[in-house]
């Protein structure tokens, strides 16, 4: 079991201005059109748990819904679907963060990518993230909507490996670093 934050972030540590705007993540030339590994993450991945900012964000994308896993919206205040989901695994959730997690893993989903800064936040303030997958993305917002939010006491992660992307980026891996003694 393992639920992972795969994300980008701004070099001030934002993956959203103070509009809630997303056109910084295209700054960087990518003629190639290279996912980054992106499409490589999603096939050891069982569903996507997000947000419902992150869920209304992908959804005013241009064209087809994106993901061919089942996605977890976590919301209290949409209560339906739109049309155009219809035919894909979507399924709103509410509740307390570790119900709900429990419930997904219960429908036989495993390995979970936690996408969205509230989602993220959630997760990481009741310690359940045990990988972070951080794309560095060279630009200062010097505002807007942080990945990372309080916690109730420090988080220890390990560094895997790091990947540079364009002469521009850098991908950091980092494990959720536990100690032993705890979970026995």
């Amino acid at each position: 079991m393992r639920n992972i934050i795969y994300i980008a972030t701004s070099l001030d540590g934002y993956i959203a201005d103070a509009q809630d705007k997303l056109d910084w993540l295209f700054a960087v030339p990518n003629p190639e059109q290279d996912d980054m590994g992106f499409a490589a993450f999603m096939q050891g991945i069982d569903a996507v748990v997000m947000g419902r900012k992150t869920f209304e964000t992908v959804c005013n994308f241009d064209g087809a819904w994106p993901y061919d896993k089942p996605v977890f919206v976590l919301s209290r205040s949409v209560t339906e679907l739109p049309e155009k989901l219809t035919g894909h695994a979507v399924q709103l959730m509410q509740g307390d963060i570790n119900e709900v997690l429990n419930t997904i893993r219960s429908a036989g989903y495993q390995t979970l990518y936690i996408d969205g800064g509230t989602a993220a936040q959630q997760c990481l303030a009741e310690d359940l993230i045990d990988e972070m997958v951080i794309t560095t993305v060279p630009v200062l917002l010097g505002g807007g909507k942080p990945l990372f939010g309080t916690l109730s006491e420090p988080l220890q992660f390990v560094h895997i490996k790091t990947e540079r992307y364009f002469e521009y980026m850098v991908k950091n891996t980092w494990y959720r670093q536990r100690d032993q003694a705890a979970q026995a």
